[in-house]
């Protein structure tokens, strides 16, 4: 076999495939087989045609078809490996000659991952926020927790913000009753935000058994995007009383004996937090810098892809109903043409991200382990509420195990240029990341929390 490779662009090439018909037996010998079993011909078992014979039966052109089918891949992928091309996405295949039992040519055009010159960064320094843990921020920690031990008890006045209402709910669009917006007995805590605009200032100020009617834009279903009347009625008030914040308190909710020392507690939670907060605000500050220095060419295709990808997901809730997709844009005061416009650029650069980060990580010679990988599989896992081995399972299903090795390697990468940046506080100190990002690759400890620190920029190409 023979192969070359035509640069047509800095991100696609043609490789050029020559296959000389004797290399072409084991796929003739497969065809045969193949094609055998689907004939029956009087006086042979199924499978046992001779070559021959099935060539006077159906010809030569089937069996050709089939061969042609089964080798072009193989061969590509052999041409691929030769020429140690680093290829992205699905090839576009051509034959170009095919002389029966002469030879059989054809071409592969594909996108290709650019050279990118990656820019110098030696002495790079970036600010980050300060992080200070205030007395009320721990205040509203520990309220939150109360608030998970509070009781409801039913009031005899008016609703207020922040009380828990037992409702009736019904709407209709130009006198259209909206089935799916219709519900009895529904809990729902005022100011959470959890239902429809202008419900809350609807249910404000109404009592037990009080009817409020008001109109909103319905933002998802058949009259999405469309003005709704909507009819609330009160059936219960209630209110939450917290428990008390004491020793008792604190032995309740928590391991601790003392009040004091579980606001301790979540003074410093909240100071890893913001220490977190910190490492991801240092990471997408050295990432924006490294897209800003480099000039990283886009692979049509690829990105193609990406886009596609992007539009298949904010679509499906909506059954793929483009209509009902725009007026739901409509509701949230955006155009279908700037949705489009916005997943164009966050295509662009996720793409872009992706192709920087793989260089630098072949730069670096990054590696990703069995527990690396394994820590992003579970913290993916708990992400979509499913366990591991389940996760595991759709990965394989949809071909998704390598694109999550990429991510790991690629937030690897990102997480070395980090640890070579100089990071400081709004204060001037600098900031020591070595918890998150770890001092060296084998810091075993920082890997599995650079794992979740280090979460990819955006979704991943196929590859």
């Amino acid at each position: 076999m023979k192969s070359t490779v035509e640069q047509l662009s800095p991100t696609r090439v043609k490789i050029n495939v020559e296959v000389p018909f004797d290399e072409l037996k084991p796929n003739f010998d497969a065809a045969y087989r193949k094609i055998a079993q689907q004939v029956r011909v009087p006086g042979f078992r199924p499978g046992k045609v001779p070559a021959r014979v099935l060539e006077s039966r159906i010809g030569r052109a089937p069996v050709l078809d089939e061969v042609v089918n089964e080798a072009i891949p193989a061969k590509y992928i052999e041409a691929v490996r030769a020429g140690e091309v680093r290829t992205l996405g699905q090839p576009e295949f051509e034959v170009t000659k095919l002389e029966d039992r002469e030879v059989l040519e054809f071409s592969a055009e594909v996108d290709v991952r650019p050279e990118i010159e990656l820019p110098d960064l030696a002495g790079l320094e970036i600010s980050v926020d300060d992080v200070e843990t205030t007395d009320e921020e721990v205040a509203e920690q520990l309220d939150e927790l109360r608030a998970r031990f509070g009781t409801l008890t039913g009031v005899e006045r008016p609703a207020q913000t922040g009380d828990f209402v037992s409702i009736d709910l019904s709407a209709s669009v130009d006198g259209k009753a909206v089935e799916e917006a219709s519900t009895t007995g529904l809990s729902y805590e005022i100011g959470s935000g959890q239902l429809v605009d202008g419900i809350d200032e609807a249910i404000v100020g109404a009592s037990a058994e009080e009817t409020k009617v008001f109109t909103t834009k319905l933002v998802a279903g058949e009259f999405a995007g469309q003005d709704a009347e909507v009819t609330v009625t009160v059936q219960s008030v209630k209110e939450r009383e917290l428990p008390e914040a004491d020793d008792e308190f604190a032995q309740l909710a928590s391991e601790f004996d003392t009040i004091d020392e579980l606001r301790e507690d979540l003074r410093t939670r909240l100071g890893r937090v913001k220490t977190m907060q910190q490492g991801v605000q240092a990471r997408d500050k050295v990432l924006e810098i490294l897209l800003e220095r480099t000039e990283v060419p886009l692979p049509e295709k690829v990105l193609e892809a990406e886009i596609e990808n992007r539009k298949h997901d904010a679509i499906h809730p909506f059954d793929h109903d483009e209509e009902q997709f725009a007026k739901a844009l409509e509701a949230e005061g955006r155009t279908l043409d700037e949705f489009n416009a916005e997943v164009k650029e966050e295509s662009e650069k996720a793409v872009r991200t992706q192709l920087l980060l793989d260089t630098i990580a072949d730069k670096e010679k990054t590696s990703v382990n069995d527990g690396e990988l394994t820590e992003r599989i579970i913290y993916q896992a708990q992400r979509f509420g499913v366990s591991p081995d389940e996760y595991v399972q759709r990965a394989q299903q949809s071909g998704q195990l390598t694109a999550i090795y990429a991510d790991v390697r690629r937030g690897k990468a990102l997480a070395s240029v980090v640890r070579g940046t100089t990071v400081k506080n709004e204060s001037g100190s600098e900031v020591d990341l070595t918890e998150l990002f770890g001092a060296d690759e084998s810091d075993t400890a920082a890997a599995e929390e650079e794992t979740q620190v280090t979460e990819e920029a955006a979704a991943t190409p196929a590859e």
